[in-house]
């Protein structure tokens, strides 16, 4: 019924959406992501609420065709106070075709900062944490493509298809040039934390392990699902967190 208004409508609207674009029904009024759903091409669809009471982008989608700050002020997340895990937006990144690489950069490290309490208060936290990255090289240049490097590094989203990198075993999807660079990925300092990150970087490229460890990313989809840390990234660089079973809500 959403599209068949998007199609009816007098400008056309339905024309001059793209891909992730975000349609907001607002009759249904302002307050959190409510009457918010994201374009797919050809159809609207919901956000997903299993893992925030907010609603997050559907795993219907492949972050990587996106920027990582795509969505951000226009999907609403959760404040950024004390350990609120939905203030960090969701994104779904198969990271197996990196697997050896990060198996390679994984090391174990003890990291000290400060957390900060519901009330506002600051106290001096240290944790250990399992952290590893892989870079996400952009294609070979040519004469073509430096000629116009002032325009790509303004106006990535101009870059034709094909001179962008396709996401793995996706054929037709690209990945957006603003992933371009290092990509970290850090999980808890556990048995646990380790387990499912090394599930997620695909078979063989760790020993089996245990079926008694609960709690790792078992399917395809669930290996998927991420936080970027925002408060870690920057430009050309990423942090990522696993989404585990137990923060679903």
């Amino acid at each position: 019924e959403c599209e068949a208004e998007l199609r009816r409508s007098g400008a056309g609207v339905a024309k001059l959406l793209r891909a992730g674009d975000v349609v907001w029904d607002i009759a249904l009024g302002d307050e959190r992501n409510i009457g918010r759903m994201v374009w797919d091409g050809n159809y609207l669809v919901d956000l997903d609420y299993k893992y925030s009471s907010l609603g997050e982008l559907s795993p219907y989608f492949h972050s990587l065709a996106f920027p990582p700050s795509y969505f951000h002020r226009v999907i609403r997340t959760g404040e950024s106070t004390g350990d609120n895990q939905q203030a960090s937006p969701i994104v779904y990144v198969d990271i197996s075709p990196w697997g050896q690489e990060i198996a390679q950069n994984l090391q174990l490290l003890q990291e000290r900062g400060k957390a900060e309490t519901p009330h506002g208060a600051l106290h001096d936290v240290v944790r250990w944490v399992h952290r590893s990255s892989f870079k996400i090289r952009a294609p070979a240049t040519t004469e073509h493509t430096r000629v116009h490097s002032h325009l790509r590094e303004y106006f990535p989203h101009l870059i034709p298809r094909s001179e962008r990198r396709a996401i793995p075993h996706l054929p037709g999807v690209f990945i957006d040039p603003h992933w371009y660079g290092t990509v970290v990925v850090e999980a808890e300092g556990t048995q646990e934390g380790l387990a499912d990150l090394q599930e997620r970087c695909g078979p063989g490229v760790f020993p089996p392990r245990p079926e008694a460890i609960t709690g790792i990313a078992k399917g395809v989809e669930r290996r998927r699902i991420w936080r970027v840390i925002r408060e870690k990234s920057r430009p050309g660089e990423i942090w990522l967190r696993p989404v585990r079973e137990k923060e679903r809500v």
